[in-house]
């Protein structure tokens, strides 16, 4: 058989299957040694029975003579009865002789024999028929003849007993010769089959075991700690097939795990690194914040007295305004560390741009374009306002006219994307190259900034989005406008990543 086709036989069977394999050739090989000893045994023993056949019909013919003498003499019905029942016997052991006309001398003799012997029954039956009817000289005449032809008979057989004997003597001679020489032939090929089934026995039991020394080698390499070895085949589906598997894939886990558990490691410390950067990033917004605002709590206070003066003395749009600024300054003071929503940022823009239109007669358009189903998306704090406020500075007051900004929140394949486009005087390719890698430097110039810039603005977005690219600048040219692109998970994603 084939490996292939034992691939699948569990290592019991094949084991099994070898011991049985080898006990049947064995076996075989006995049977048919068997055989061949049984068939020369039995030829040996064959060899005479023509001689003790020729010896019991030359004893029953006397038989038969004795008994018509025996009633010749007596007369009597027992002896009467006895030579009956030897006559039958005879003709029963003289139907075993040959009849058939044949080439070979012992048939024609026993076919002689045959024929005087029917005669000879006949002429002891006629004088046994003379004795009952008291015909004196008739079964006389028939006895002298019966007698002779007994004596002839008897010489006939004793002579073709003498020569099947001399015939078989000759035929035992060489049987037996054959007999020795198919001992001899029988110990070799008993030799034979026993080196042939160890052969077996070592080459298929080698087939077996071999595939378990490789797992042995291979595993006494991982014991060693060495888990860069070569996977072992699996050439069958038994025992030490699944075992090899099995083993295989535990090496494949191994090293899956370690390099996890590597890159785990390499990522706690990336995220430990973004922590301590994005702790630093907010402290120092938070620090500008303070620097740029003088007692910020004094003025929210103060702020909501003068709201409550121009309610009491129903100055409504002085109300309106002075509201608009506390809120202005409470989202600063409490969301600029906070994880706050879309909706939270756009608040804080029309509070802002409420407040410029406000102190410079409405110069401003400002216009929404809302996707109402993304305002509760997540997203850090003070990042709106501080793009309208550069916008407000950099792009529309430099243009000398009427200024507008359009703020859109909508969704694209890659998730939820905020947009703030102006009409500004536009921005140059190096511009935005400079502010987008945090080299852009504002020299001499005072634009009441509330001193968030936009390279804190884009280092905690990539942060909070751990994605580099969280935001894009595209303008056109000089007099085109500037619009920017932030870049967001919607809610259900941003929970996932945390």
């Amino acid at each position: 058989m084939k490996p292939g086709k034992l691939s699948g036989v569990s290592l019991q069977v094949k084991i099994s299957s070898i011991y049985i394999l080898t006990n049947l050739l064995v076996m075989c090989v006995n049977v048919v040694l068997l055989l061949g000893i049984n068939n020369i045994s039995r030829r040996l023993d064959m060899v005479y029975q023509d001689n003790l056949h020729l010896n019991e019909l030359s004893d029953m013919l006397t038989t038969v003579q004795d008994n018509m003498t025996d009633y010749l003499s007596s007369k009597t019905s027992d002896s009467l009865e006895n030579y009956y029942r030897s006559e039958q016997d005879y003709r029963t052991m003289m139907e075993n002789l040959n009849e058939e006309i044949t080439g070979i001398s012992f048939d024609r003799m026993e076919r002689n024999i045959r024929y005087m012997s029917e005669d000879y029954l006949e002429e002891v039956g006629q004088t046994i028929e003379a004795k009952r009817g008291r015909n004196v000289e008739k079964y006389r005449v028939h006895y002298e003849e019966a007698t002779r032809m007994y004596e002839y008979i008897h010489t006939y057989i004793s002579g073709l007993n003498m020569e099947r004997f001399r015939n078989n003597s000759e035929q035992y001679s060489a049987l037996l010769q054959r007999f020795r020489l198919f001992e001899v032939i029988s110990l070799i090929s008993m030799a034979l089959v026993m080196a042939s089934n160890v052969c077996i026995i070592i080459s298929l039991v080698g087939t077996s075991i071999r595939p378990l020394k490789k797992l042995a080698g291979s595993a006494d390499e991982v014991a060693r700690g060495n888990f860069d070895i070569e996977l072992l085949p699996v050439e069958s589906q038994d025992e030490v097939g699944v075992v090899t598997g099995a083993f295989n894939q535990m090496v494949v886990s191994i090293g899956k795990y370690i390099e996890r558990l590597r890159e785990s490691m390499e990522a706690e410390r990336e995220l430990k690194e973004r922590e301590l950067m994005m702790e630093t990033h907010l402290k120092d917004a938070r620090l500008k914040y303070l620097q740029a605002q003088i007692n910020p709590h004094f003025l929210f206070n103060t702020l909501n007295a003068g709201a409550q003066l121009a309610m009491m003395e129903e100055a409504d749009r002085t109300y309106e305004y002075v509201q608009k600024v506390a809120q202005f300054y409470r989202y600063n003071m409490k969301k600029s560390e906070e994880t706050v929503t879309i909706a939270d940022e756009i608040e804080m823009v029309d509070y802002y741009v409420y407040i410029l239109n406000v102190r410079f007669a409405g110069d401003i358009h400002y216009e929404k374009r809302i996707d109402p189903t993304l305002l509760s998306v997540e997203m850090p704090g003070m990042i709106l306002q501080p793009i309208v406020e550069n916008c407000v500075n950099h792009g529309i007051r430099e243009m000398g006219g009427d200024g507008s900004v359009c703020l859109s929140v909508y969704r694209t394949e890659k998730g939820v994307c905020i947009s703030v486009k102006d009409n500004g005087i536009g921005m140059s390719r190096e511009t935005i190259d400079q502010i987008m890698s945090g080299s852009y430097r504002e020299e001499g110039r005072n634009t009441g900034s509330n001193g968030i810039g936009m390279d804190n603005v884009i280092s905690r977005m990539k942060l909070f989005t751990k994605n580099e690219n969280v935001m894009e600048i595209s303008s056109e040219g000089a007099g085109m406008g500037t619009e920017v692109f932030i870049y967001l998970c919607d809610g259900q994603e941003r929970r996932e990543n945390v």
